[in-house]
């Protein structure tokens, strides 16, 4: 299963470091009161983050965790891509677009579309297209994708991850820019200019220094623990254009809130199951994280437990747009939603005022 990128210019003799792209220009000026005013985050926010879906039943699931996001408030639901594994999400714009139909409000987001995967015009053109009918509420996070053998099923040597990446972006942003400039309408035309909001899925140095010298915020993993996330926004804010602007601070993360200790007992246990299952193929900077306690990545106890703990981070991050995961396997869908209402309706606007 091979990606057409015949409109690529590859740059398989340069080797993958962060020399590789160093000269690549930033696509957009946006940062600090700008950015926030353009992803809808002059207040922190709160998002969430959903998988997959597979099978009618898990489709009626996440319509009904659409459907209270959307009357919750929430700011955004993501989707990240994934391929070849259980439960994972190889087409999240056309999951997105099903949303889209039905809901008003709740902007929608990609958490790592692979760009590396695909013919820049031809998701260039899809990415427009969801942003028109979702009537301007799309937010773009891209990835570049760590797994081997799933690059090589598109056809991607894992050495070029990165240039081919970056060459994607540059046809994507040089499309979006000749088509909006036009009177007559098009299909690469963006409802939101000049084009949607950008971020980057980043975890080591080669990512965030990509992330920095396109000055796009870098949006922090579940996986990483809260002071690596620290670490990163450093290491993010020292490669950005003008580091003296501040950057957004875009940060996924599982919380769960209860006032039953079984369930906050079930609720840990899922989590470090689905963590120890979770190591094959996984980049050893990752494995490392996954090795750290569950309290230094996961939020999880009782709702004055975790107001507090989430305050901390706020400040320590300040985090303008929290995407927490509500769906935890093992634990029963009320308490989920529980969960989810507790923190959207009680502990997070607690936590945003501070």
């Amino acid at each position: 299963m091979l990606c057409m990128h015949s409109q690529l210019r590859y740059r398989a003799d340069v080797p993958d470091s962060d020399e590789a792209t160093s000269t690549v220009p930033a696509p957009s000026p946006f940062s600090g009161d700008e950015a926030r005013q353009i992803w809808g985050l002059e207040n922190p926010s709160l998002g969430m983050s959903l998988g997959g879906t597979h099978g009618t039943a898990q489709a009626e699931t996440h319509r009904t965790w659409i459907d209270l996001g959307e009357s919750l408030g929430i700011h955004s639901v993501w989707l990240p891509e994934m391929h070849f594994q259980p439960g994972v999400c190889p087409a999240p714009l056309l999951e997105l677009a099903g949303y889209a139909a039905r809901t008003k409000r709740i902007r929608l987001g990609t958490t790592s579309l692979l760009l590396p995967l695909h013919p820049a015009e031809k998701i260039a053109a899809e990415i427009a297209t969801l942003d028109q009918i979702s009537g301007g509420r799309l937010l773009i996070g891209l990835g570049r994708g760590f797994q081997k053998p799933m690059l090589e099923a598109f056809g991607v040597p894992p050495a070029e991850k990165r240039d081919r990446f970056d060459d994607a972006l540059d046809r994507m942003l040089a499309l979006w820019s000749e088509h909006n400039g036009r009177s007559m309408p098009s299909a690469l035309q963006t409802l939101q200019r000049p084009h949607p909001p950008l971020a980057v899925a980043a975890f080591g140095p080669k990512g965030l220094a990509q992330s920095a010298r396109r000055n796009l915020p870098y949006l922090a993993s579940p996986v990483e623990t809260f002071d690596q996330i620290f670490d990163n926004q450093e290491r993010h804010r020292a490669g950005l254009p003008n580091p003296s602007k501040p950057a957004l601070s875009l940060v996924m993360r599982t919380v769960f809130v209860s006032e039953s200790a079984d369930e906050i007992e079930a609720a840990r246990n899922a989590l470090l199951s689905e963590m120890s299952g979770r190591r094959m193929g996984m980049p050893k900077a990752v494995s490392e994280a996954m090795d750290a306690p569950l309290e230094a990545r996961a939020v999880i106890g009782t709702p004055d437990e975790v107001r507090e703990r989430l305050t901390l981070e706020r400040q320590r991050l300040g985090i303008d747009l929290l995407v927490t995961r509500p769906q935890l396997r093992g634990l029963k869908d009320d308490a989920l939603i529980r969960s989810l209402e507790y923190l959207a309706k009680e502990i997070w606007p607690s936590v945003a005022a501070v």
